[in-house]
């Protein structure tokens, strides 16, 4: 693998990201950007190459953190810092993997020196060498919760504090912030969001022509790392002399009342929470005009950065894409014209949309050193994948539109169109029994890296979190014996102890839905379907991973394989259509097989069975062709294998009307779980219905059960 980094300038298309980067390349304070996209679109191409247009950075010659020679830090670890000249570097691209630990992140202290020499001895993290350069995470919907944090305070405080019994560094971390993820792998916690200055949707063009440019160069590339940046070198100098430029030209550029009130007015008209929008369109507006050439702020300006500061901010409901509707704003726009509507001259190169690309080659067929096609199918900021239309409206199943039926559905009775589902609401908390030690979230009992102190132990490796007291009291003993003869005490490998602390964890929701028959009446499945919406919505604020298997007619199917988008989900569940008849046992052998998929994936991470049915069972499916039990039977036999296999479940019971027959609570018993019904579901209803899974278990389990058989069902 080269170390050469393709160049930024023969990235093809993707004008919008680009921009974006440059923007914060010519002013770091406008915050970081989060390129949103599908995998395969150049989000990490384009990040990676970044860091070659910025310019070189003063730094106190020997000095691990940084510091800048005309004001060092002066709670720098490693100074005090004489004045003298500084020693120039290029700016530096640190990337954060999802995995890393937060010692490595923040830095590490040696404690067995710490604690027998009194001295600190200090290590840097990836937050000290992404000091005044970029720090860059892939994948940065996928980053745990504790890392969240630390990156949430550094970005807050512009420093990094390290902190371990009683001893304590601080050293300076500002840093630009630039994260991509792709939204099919699960959305990004609010709080981090608003951290990200701008934002960018990215998709691959739909273009011939841009699409064979793309291989062109890509190939180049790999054939020929150096000569393809050598070819590309007179653009990369074009471009970094235009940053360089916009940065000395930023001081003078003026932010007038007019612009200031078409800031104001946007982000009040599209309903933004807090002042962060508002401070960090004017300095998008303000960079836009600097690499403009300019020293006055427009309106297109404004509009622009509307556009790439705003789509993240937005209120919206929960698994709304994010987006701006920019219809609204040119309206709230044209309220504020600009002062001097006269006709202004076209700035240098191609203003907004970057550099273009006219490196050697001359055209999209001119071989890699070709010009990129100007085409704008590179990307539709906004716009989600088309998926099939569901009716809003309608009194009766026969005004609908029907949907086409899948074959293997056709001898299972008429298929009924999809319905809404009903509005969510904040349901119960579900929770699996036991202390599990699988990923950070917050939803079962776990053993984490932090939480609540709970004992301590040997380290198994490396030490991460001192157990203090532990560690005196296993080394007070042989004090006399190790000669001591001062204050500290002597403290040998053997005597330190690891903090053991309990937390929470994400779990594995995997949700089983009856779609048959006898679910299809429109206003109770709209009811179901606001029952799981609403226990999604619990499953993203919790960090849990999601599944969906659906069943009716003659087969379960699963609609959505384990992951943590739960976004993806919801939009299966609103396509979900319904009608035949109801093979339970498949629906359940489905999740059976599921799950025991997911746990040689991830054997950490703790399942729970979400089975939403009325618990009626008219045909077997496809379980094998077993004739010589009832649908009823096999649905039986299908729970108690999931039961036996130790899966935490619970069952919605969907059952209306004054006449019921119970069967959900009898799937239930079998399942080892609790049955809820949608009204005891809401958090609001009669207390103390559903805490979590253990006291349902115990509840609904036989008195002659062993005790055995009752931790199998927890």
């Amino acid at each position: 693998m080269s170390s050469t980094h393709f160049p930024f300038s023969a990235v093809v298309g993707q004008d919008d990201l680009r921009l974006a980067l440059l923007l914060n390349a010519v002013s770091p304070a406008v915050g970081g950007v989060l390129v949103r996209g599908e995998k395969g679109t150049a989000k990490s191409t384009a990040v990676r190459a970044l860091s070659a247009l910025l310019p070189q950075v003063d730094v106190v010659p020997g000095c691990r953190f940084s510091c800048a020679p005309a004001a060092p830090d002066p709670s720098c670890p490693d100074g005090p810092h004489e004045s003298g000249p500084g020693a120039l570097r290029p700016a530096r691209m640190v990337e954060l993997p999802v995995g890393a630990s937060e010692d490595r992140l923040v830095g590490a202290l040696d404690i067995e020196r710490a604690l027998a020499e009194g001295v600190k001895a200090f290590e840097p993290g990836l937050l000290a060498d992404a000091h005044r350069g970029i720090l860059y995470v892939d994948e940065v919907n996928l980053l745990h919760d504790h890392l969240v944090d630390v990156l949430l305070d550094a970005a807050a405080m512009g420093a990094s504090y390290v902190e371990r019994e009683g001893v304590s560094v601080r050293h300076a971390a500002r840093f630009l912030l630039v994260g991509t993820m792709n939204p099919e792998e699960g959305e990004l916690r609010p709080q981090l969001l608003d951290r990200f200055g701008l934002t960018v949707e990215v998709a691959a063009s739909r273009e011939p022509a841009q699409r064979v440019e793309v291989v062109r160069r890509r190939l180049a590339y790999e054939d020929d790392p150096a000569g393809f940046a050598t070819r590309w070198a007179g653009d990369e100098h074009e471009v970094r002399a235009r940053v360089v430029a916009a940065r000395a030209l930023l001081p003078k550029v003026s932010l007038g009342d007019t612009a200031l009130l078409q800031i104001a007015a946007t982000c009040a008209g599209f309903e933004v929470d807090g002042m962060r929008a508002d401070i960090v369109m004017a300095r998008t507006a303000t960079a836009l005009a600097a690499w403009a050439g300019r020293t006055d702020v427009r309106k297109e300006d404004v509009r622009q950065a509307a556009l790439l500061a705003l789509p993240h901010r937005r209120r919206r409901n929960p698994f709304d894409a994010p987006g701006l509707d920019e219809d609204m704003l040119d309206r709230i726009l044209d309220e504020f014209p600009d002062e001097d509507p006269e006709p202004e001259p076209e700035p240098e190169g191609p203003g907004d949309s970057g550099p273009e690309d006219d490196g050697p080659g001359g055209g999209p067929d001119g071989g890699p050193g070709g010009t990129p096609p100007q085409g704008d199918g590179s990307q539709d900021p906004g716009t989600p994948a088309e998926s099939p239309e569901t009716p809003e409206t309608g009194e009766a199943p026969a005004e609908a539109p029907e949907a086409p039926q899948p074959s293997a559905q056709e001898a299972a009775g008429p298929e009924q169109a999809a319905v809404r589902a009903a509005e969510p609401f904040r349901t119960k908390m579900l929770s699996v029994p036991g202390l599990g030690e699988g990923a950070s979230g917050r939803r079962s009992r776990a053993r984490t890296a932090h939480g609540r102190t709970t004992g301590s132990q040997r380290p198994r490796g490396h030490l991460t979190k001192l157990h203090l007291a532990a560690t005196v009291q296993a080394a007070a003993p042989h004090q006399k014996a190790r000669g001591r003869d001062g204050r500290g005490l002597v403290i040998r490998k053997d005597d330190l102890r690891q903090a053991t602390r309990e937390g929470r964890e994400g779990n594995l929701v995997l949700f089983v839905v009856d779609a048959s028959g006898s679910m299809a009446a429109r206003q109770r499945m709209s009811a179901v379907k606001g029952a799981v919406l609403s226990l999604l919505l619990d499953a993203y604020q919790r960090r849990d991973k999601v599944g969906l298997i659906t069943f009716r007619g003659a087969t379960a199917e699963l609609a959505l394989p384990p992951t943590s988008s739960v976004d993806a989900a919801a939009t299966r569940l609103e396509q979900l259509p319904t009608g035949g008849r109801t093979p339970l046992a498949a629906g359940l052998l489905k999740a059976h097989e599921v799950l025991r998929i997911e746990r040689l994936r991830d054997p950490s991470r703790r399942p729970l069975l979400v089975v939403v049915t009325d618990g009626r069972a008219t045909s077997a499916g496809n379980v094998g062709g077993r004739t010589d039990s009832s649908p009823r039977e096999l649905a039986g036999h299908s729970a108690r294998l999931l039961q036996a296999g130790g899966v935490a479940s619970v069952v919605v019971d969907c059952e209306s009307g004054p006449v019921r027959l119970g069967l959900a609570g009898v799937l239930a018993q079998d399942l080892g779980g609790p049955a809820v019904t949608l009204d005891g579901l809401r958090a609001d209803s009669l207390a103390g219905l559903v805490k979590n899974v253990r006291t349902a278990v115990a509840s609904t389990a036989s008195p002659h059960s062993s005790s055995n058989s009752n931790r199998r069902a927890a």
